[in-house]
């Protein structure tokens, strides 16, 4: 019997361990400006409302791209689809650094901080389709968990940390431009240690059309009511998050009095805590239930933390310990979702492509959903309106979760994109892994 090397027993898939680390540090390239860059660009001239559209705009972009990164990796492979996120990515930085910046350009700054859009979610998302297409069934669950222990090891954990230290000493600017370093620096790793070959050409059958490939994923959504359920819970999932770094930073230091260090640190821990039960609840999920897991971790405990979040700063003013309690609660059960990456694919079987394309337009749009919700709602409703708002779209995230029954079926692999081993579901999104017929209780 073949030894399992180190990233085989954590449940990292061995041929894809430096890509886990790529995603790492790109994501904390990417997610260095995420605690500063509505403050830093306030402070040039732009109003609130611009900011919060510029971040509604990002996150259209976003949206857009996430969705396409699963039909494209179907048709290209992921590391085309990743190389190109690369690309954007770096080509659109220089142009918002270099023009829109320093001149406060508000419309090229809308076009070149949009257009970055397309840089992370290709990037990323790309590799969670190759994860997808070969982590075996029984330990998927653990090796998204993985993912997103490095996607947001890096956006905004380990990136908002590096920031807190960089700011003060070399100044917001200078903080921006080195973002692209460590940016290429994750990409080029990924992109030149990982030699799977699955990933390396395109996944799709042959013969199957591009476009066909693209509405597929899109209809899909109405097609079978339970990708679009999931989509819904996974753009829930983020949106507070995303709408959380445009106000509460200035909440936490105008309101509760920290500065802007100490804010930074605060979503550092929030994440911080956040990564390390991404891996724990992707290994509860592959035990105690996807489904149960999203809706019971993720939904309830977010509606909760999302409050405590507000209320217990607002109450006991800037007491710093207290802050950081709560900011690493709400990290916590904010990983609760993470076992959907793993369930949306038993969803449709015989569309695993199509369904994390539509996991992956979920997570892009939460993006601008939650930036959204802040522009729209900040001014007449105030901090304390739009937290309620957040909560309480956690609490209906929670009721939806629960109506994610897989098919309860012997599962025998798709024919074309992100096939795998033969399971049967156990109708909550765990997988059994046999060969006896099963009857569907969903």
């Amino acid at each position: 019997m073949q030894r399992q090397n180190w990233a085989e027993r954590l449940g990292i898939p061995r041929p894809l361990a430096w890509g886990y680390a790529g995603v790492l540090v790109f994501m904390v390239g990417d997610g260095v400006e995420s605690g500063f860059l509505a403050p830093y660009l306030v402070d040039q001239g732009l109003s609130a409302q611009r900011v919060a559209m510029l971040f509604t705009v990002y996150g259209v972009t976003v949206a857009v791209a996430a969705w396409f990164s699963g039909p494209l990796s179907d048709l290209w492979g992921p590391r085309r689809v990743m190389a190109a996120g690369l690309a954007a990515w770096a080509v659109f930085q220089v142009l918002m650094l270099s023009v829109a910046v320093p001149s406060l350009n508000y419309p090229l700054l809308l076009a070149s901080y949009g257009l970055r859009g397309i840089g992370y979610p290709l990037f990323a998302y790309g590799f969670l389709v190759w994860i997808a297409a070969t982590a075996p069934q029984r330990r998927l669950g653990t090796a998204v968990g993985w993912f997103w222990f490095a996607f947001t090891g890096g956006l905004p954990t380990l990136g908002s940390l590096l920031a807190s230290f960089l700011v003060p000493r070399i100044g917001a600017y200078a903080t921006l431009w080195l973002s692209l370093g460590l940016v290429a620096a994750g990409g080029l790793t990924a992109l030149l240690l990982v030699r799977e070959p699955t990933g390396r050409s395109r996944l799709a059958p042959a013969g199957e059309r591009p476009l066909a490939t693209l509405l597929d994923s899109l209809t899909l959504l109405w097609r079978n009511p339970r990708i679009g359920v999931g989509a819904i819970v996974r753009t829930v999932n983020t949106a507070p998050q995303f709408g959380f770094l445009v106000f509460l930073p200035a909440f936490f230091t105008d309101t509760v009095g920290l500065s802007l260090s100490q804010w930074l640190r605060l979503l550092s821990v929030m994440f911080a805590v956040n990564i390390v039960f991404n891996l724990l609840f992707g290994v509860l999920g592959d035990r105690f239930g996807w489904r149960r897991t999203v809706a019971w971790f993720g939904g309830v405990g977010c509606t909760v933390t999302s409050l405590l979040l507000y209320y217990v700063p607002t109450a006991l003013g800037g007491q710093y310990a207290l802050c950081l309690l709560v900011a690493g609660l709400f990290g916590a059960t904010l990983a609760g979702y993470v076992p959907l990456s793993a369930l949306m694919p038993t969803l449709a079987p015989q569309h695993k492509g199509q369904a994390m394309a539509a996991l992956n337009l979920g997570a892009g749009a939460s993006t601008f959903v939650g930036p959204a919700i802040v522009a729209l709602f900040l001014g007449p409703l105030g901090a304390q309106g739009v937290i309620w708002i957040f909560a309480a779209a956690y609490a209906l995230s929670a009721v939806l979760a629960l109506t994610l029954r897989t098919p309860v079926h012997n599962a025998t692999p798709a024919v074309g994109s992100l096939s795998g081993p033969a399971t049967a579901s156990l109708g909550d999104g765990t997988p059994r892994h046999d060969t006896a017929p099963a009857t569907s209780d969903s």
